[in-house]
């Protein structure tokens, strides 16, 4: 399995989605073909894109019948053009047809987050900035999106709660203040954890830089306080921009020279990417 993806995890989320869709069988297929027979089919693309999720398809499809061959013309991460052929599917019709749905849904759903992730890094090309992602996902559905954000050419946000401290603005109000957060929360914290610091004026980044935040987020800031926190940061903490970026506002984020650049767009706003099972 490529990286980010445990193939022991992929098995178990691909074996719970079968048994959501399948229920207690496939009436339609299971009626129409007997068990002996066989066809082969094409996954092709009907659109352009980055691809991502070949090998959760091929999963799928071993899954109900280990005896299907799978054969991949591309592999994540290839870009891929309208008309190409993706993999070849022969082997057992019942399986083949009773997988196509599942299989097409995480390759849909994971070519669409890494072609838009890749817009948005090459949007930014020429700068030091990355673009990551959010905790924005589709629930149970999280490895997934998150693998496909690392195969469009972007870093990584935290995984979950448990991966780094994020201290944000109700944190803030309850604490008293940044430095009562972060003094409190550190007392408790492994030294293998970092911290960030959500900020949403300079005085907080002032505030942040005192108690020794490792991240520091600049929330909703104007590309000019952009520009005066980095200054004013002076290498002291890793800069995170986040808050109304677009394709269209990304580049200009890029040029205050902040660090990494997250937005939940690249995730929780994309539209599937069009791929179908021929026959």
């Amino acid at each position: 399995m490529p990286l980010l993806l445990q193939k022991f995890m992929v098995e178990e989320h691909v074996k719970n989605a079968l048994k959501e869709d399948i229920g207690f069988g496939d009436i339609t297929t299971d009626f129409l073909f007997s068990d002996k027979d066989k066809i082969t089919a094409k996954i092709n693309t009907r659109q352009d894109g980055i691809l991502c999720g070949i090998d959760v398809a091929e999963i799928v499809f071993k899954i109900l019948n280990s005896d299907i061959k799978f054969k991949k013309m591309f592999n994540d991460g290839d870009r891929i053009k309208k008309g190409d052929t993706l993999a070849v599917v022969e082997g057992n019709a019942r399986a083949i047809l009773t997988g196509e749905r599942t299989a097409l849904n995480y390759m849909q759903r994971l070519s669409a987050i890494a072609t838009e992730t890749r817009k948005y890094q090459d949007a930014i090309c020429g700068y030091k900035a990355r673009i990551t992602d959010t905790r924005k996902n589709t629930p149970g559905f999280r490895m997934f999106e998150k693998y496909a954000v690392f195969v469009g050419g972007a870093r990584i946000h935290r995984f979950n709660l448990s991966d780094c401290v994020m201290i944000k603005d109700n944190h803030i109000k309850y604490a008293g203040s940044i430095i009562n957060a972060v003094n409190i929360i550190r007392k408790n914290l492994s030294h293998t954890h970092k911290i960030e610091v959500e900020c949403d004026t300079i005085e907080q980044v002032d505030e942040a830089i005192k108690a020794g935040a490792d991240i520091i987020m600049l929330d909703n800031m104007t590309c000019e306080q952009m520009k005066e926190s980095v200054r004013i940061i002076e290498n002291r903490a890793l800069i995170e921009a986040s808050g109304n970026v677009t394709i269209e506002t990304i580049a200009d984020i890029a040029k205050t020279g902040v660090d990494v650049i997250s937005s939940s767009a690249i995730v929780a706003k994309v539209k599937t990417l069009d791929i179908a099972l021929d026959m």
